[in-house]
Formats: structure tokens, C-alpha cells, sequence
């Protein structure tokens, strides 16, 4: 697994973790509907969620990205408005939809450096609800 898949996998561990702490029962992990894909399928009382999550470790290369969720641009939100509501359309959840991006930020680590990604605690998790919507 290459370092960029590796702090993927275990962002979106420490989401699901998040979100179960927060009274969320998640429904599915990496639901994919043709080409588009949905991190995390999550559910409340009232809503059910989908998440993107983005997750940054501080590296050199990505200093200059900015903040997590700026990767999820128009064309990105627009498949995840296009999955969500195929997934709508299959399942019929009876839930309000809402689409929301995590970031979990990652301590600051080398690209190179011989570390167990999967063992690395969040600096910080931050949930944005209703983040994306048409």
C-alpha cells in the first residue's frame, strides 16, 4: 500500500470511530455506484449521511494544499451528489439526506519515514455537516 492510501485508510478509520462516539450507526464503508464512491454511509435518527472523508498528515509536499476538505471541488461534489442519490434511489433510507466531509488531520510525518500509519492518533477531527448539497 503506498504512503498516500495508507493515510487514507486510516483517516477514514478514525472517522468511523468518530462518528460511532457521536451516536452515528454507520451503514457502509466505500459504497460504490459506478464510478463514484462514498467513504462512509452513516445514519441518526434523522438523517442519513454520506461522508468524504480527507485526511492530511503535515508533510512537506502537503503544506501548500490547504485544508482537507479543499479537495472536494465542484466536479468532485457533483459525483458525490450523483452516488447519493443513486444510493437514495436503490435503498429508499426514509431518512433526510445530508452530504458531509471529516477532515482528520494526522500528526506531521516524513513520506519516507519507516512509521505504522494504522497506530497514528488525530491531532484533530473536524466535521462538516451538510457540506456539500445542490
Amino acid at each position: 500500500m503506498t504512503y498516500k492510501s495508507s493515510v487514507g485508510v486510516r483517516g477514514e478509520e478514525l472517522a468511523v470511530q468518530y462518528l460511532v462516539k457521536s451516536g452515528y450507526s454507520v451503514r457502509a464503508r466505500n459504497f460504490r455506484v459506478s464510478h463514484d464512491e462514498f467513504d462512509i454511509i452513516a445514519e441518526d435518527e434523522k438523517y442519513i449521511v454520506f461522508v468524504e472523508v480527507k485526511t492530511r498528515a503535515q508533510t512537506e509536499t502537503n503544506k501548500r494544499y490547504g485544508r482537507p476538505c479543499m479537495a472536494v471541488n465542484y466536479r468532485k461534489q457533483q459525483k458525490l451528489i450523483r452516488a447519493a442519490e443513486e444510493y437514495l434511489r436503490r435503498y429508499k433510507p426514509g431518512k433526510q439526506p445530508r452530504i458531509d466531509i471529516i477532515e482528520v488531520y494526522l500528526p506531521s510525518i516524513r513520506e519516507n519515514t519507516p512509521i505504522d500509519i494504522s497506530r497514528l492518533l488525530p491531532l484533530d477531527i473536524r466535521h462538516l455537516r451538510n457540506a456539500v448539497h445542490k
